[in-house]
């Protein structure tokens, strides 16, 4: 059985933690799931937001690096990511945006049609229409079920070469489907949620610099810890470096890096985010990792106020 089920969530940095906050959850309506910090710096939050539950294939998060300077575009890096709405909302959301001060650009690709625009930091987007996306998304007074982003649609990797990392996600990720558009190439999870497509597209920029607008990694959906341990194996088999696995509250992790460059992580699918917080109340309070909760009182007076 494949064990990769599609994305997990994608990280990026934001320069603005309240800035963040007022775009992706009251333009684009997500639900803020998680207020937490960065594990291995928790002066910075590490926020996250989705559906309901910040399910896997929902869950987009950032680091919030204050004041960050920009970061530059590039080879081996996640050059958009595509989040998926229903059928006919692309003009809706074309007002909408426009009125929140968003460039955009609409296309078609792969014969979706498809909004391009950029957050607030300059982060890469696509709002795709996927017609089969039956995923439940969260709501809100002013974005309904109609028009309601319903998760990612998946991500697009701009690489100096796309034959390695095609490769790895066909060879070792079970990514066995793909489709080709003039030089884009699309691939496809065998198995798992609605976000389950990565693009590859060649690009002979110079290596991408990590800033503010920038995705820092890419994670995949696995079921469990058993799961994830034949997915590593086989990564390590390969001659992957590849981290153990590491406890983040919410899922546990392993990270390595593509042949391109961009930094992998493979993600399980439980505990999730109720685990430290009841559904009705999540993102509501601080939530601080075991090893940091020395630090609340500290925490709490510096980082930025969130409304």
């Amino acid at each position: 059985m494949p064990q990769v089920r599609g994305l997990h969530h994608v990280t990026a940095v934001t320069a603005s933690a309240p800035g963040n906050l007022a775009f992706w959850r009251d333009v684009l309506g997500l639900r803020f799931v998680k207020k937490t910090v960065n594990f291995d710096d928790p002066t910075v939050y590490h926020l996250y937001y989705g559906d309901e539950l910040g399910r896997p294939g929902s869950a987009m998060t950032f680091f919030a690096w204050e004041d960050m300077a920009p970061g530059r575009r590039g080879a081996g890096e996640v050059a958009e990511t595509q989040l998926a709405v229903p059928a006919g909302a692309i003009a809706w959301w074309g007002e909408r945006l426009a009125t929140a001060g968003c460039d955009t650009d609409r296309a078609t690709r792969f014969g979706e049609p498809r909004l391009a625009f950029r957050d607030p930091d300059g982060l890469d987007l696509a709002l795709v229409e996927a017609a089969d996306d039956t995923r439940a998304p969260w709501t809100t007074d002013t974005v309904t079920a109609d028009v309601a982003i319903r998760g990612f649609h998946g991500v697009t990797l701009a690489l100096a070469d796309t034959a390695p990392t095609a490769a790895l996600l066909t060879g070792l990720m079970d990514y066995g489907g793909r489709d080709d558009e003039g030089g884009l190439v699309r691939l496809h999870a065998s198995a798992g949620s609605a976000a389950r497509v990565v693009d590859l597209t060649p690009t002979s920029s110079s290596p991408a610099r990590l800033g503010a607008g920038s995705v820092h990694h890419v994670a995949f959906s696995v079921a469990d810890r058993a799961a994830q341990d034949a997915v590593r194996a086989a990564l390590v088999d390969a001659g992957f470096q590849v981290t153990p696995p590491i406890d983040r509250d919410y899922f546990h992790a392993i990270y390595f890096r593509t042949p391109g460059g961009v930094l992998f992580e493979v993600a399980t699918d439980a505990p999730g985010f109720t685990v430290d917080e009841p559904a009705a109340k999540l993102g509501t309070s601080l939530k601080l990792p075991r090893q940091h909760e020395h630090l609340r009182a500290e925490l709490e007076r510096t980082l930025p106020p969130l409304g």
